[in-house]
């Protein structure tokens, strides 16, 4: 088995996928060598939370089947462009780990001993994995590292057999599951992300709904929202404030231009813009 597969660079003007490196991007899979990581891996992720666990074990579809989550934005019928959709998610910063080679590390699913991409949303919990597998595996000591990609790279990757999975905030999925009533506190679906219809922002002419990846940016928002007004805005209620799941957002605008969400803004976590919304408008 060969121990890499070059990355196909998307036909486009943008720059390739790790833009810091000079090689071809290269994708590093599963060597039993080097990277037989399916034992190792659990106990790698384990600071990380009841969901990169459960992602690690999800069953990958089949190689006949479609583009796993996260590989590319395919257009269908109906759908906003991927250009479109691709642009929302342009600086929403990820987290993924490569070796020395510049490779972009995989590891083998627990179940299936497929292929997949971790990307962390907190590069905290990326370093966390890293420095785990360095202390297991050392080829991975010398030149391995945390590298940001802009989600919207994530989507233009195409590589055989190779599935990318989000892993989460777990803070952040603590406080979506503690908005879900009735559910159980690590079984959130996805990526959560934050809106509230007391709050608007407005550019050009047209009026954009941002949603956040962390609660507290959008709380923080609102207050500055209100501190604005000089008033506390009558419109905010604790109630105002909902948790979506990201896929869910993503999969609804790749199949229809006219969704509930063709007016999201995406807020990279830590970034606070408000403009305070007038009346009910949404």
């Amino acid at each position: 088995m060969r121990s890499s597969e070059t990355l196909n660079e998307p036909k486009s003007h943008k720059k390739s996928f790790f833009p810091q490196f000079q090689n071809t991007v290269a994708v590093l899979l599963s060597n039993p060598a080097a990277f037989s990581l399916k034992g190792q891996l659990e106990s790698a992720v384990e600071r990380l939370g009841n969901r990169a666990r459960r992602v690690l074990n999800l069953d990958l579809p089949s190689a006949s089947n479609a583009t796993p989550p996260f590989a590319r934005i395919t257009l269908e019928s109906g759908g906003m462009p991927p250009l479109s959709i691709e642009k929302r998610l342009s600086g929403i910063p990820v987290y993924a780990l490569s070796n020395a080679a510049g490779e972009f590390v995989l590891v083998s699913g627990m179940r299936t001993g497929r292929s997949l991409g971790l990307l962390c949303l907190k590069r905290e919990d990326a370093e966390s994995l890293l420095n785990q597998m360095k202390s297991m595996n050392q080829e991975m000591r010398e030149g391995s590292k945390v590298v940001a990609v802009s989600l919207d790279k994530v989507f233009q990757l195409k590589v055989h057999g190779v599935a990318f999975r989000l892993i989460p905030d777990p803070e952040q999925v603590l406080n979506a599951a503690k908005m879900k009533d009735g559910e159980v506190l690590h079984d959130f679906p996805g990526v959560p992300v934050f809106q509230s219809k007391s709050l608007i922002l407005r550019s050009q002419g047209k009026s954009y709904r941002p949603a956040f990846f962390r609660k507290e940016d959008l709380e923080d928002s609102l207050h500055k929202a209100s501190s604005e007004q000089r008033k506390f805005n009558p419109s905010w209620r604790k109630g105002d404030i909902e948790v979506f799941v990201l896929e869910e957002i993503v999969s609804t605008m790749k199949g229809s231009s006219t969704s509930d969400w063709d007016d999201i803004l995406f807020i990279p976590p830590g970034f606070n813009e408000a403009n305070p919304a007038k009346g009910d408008k949404t």
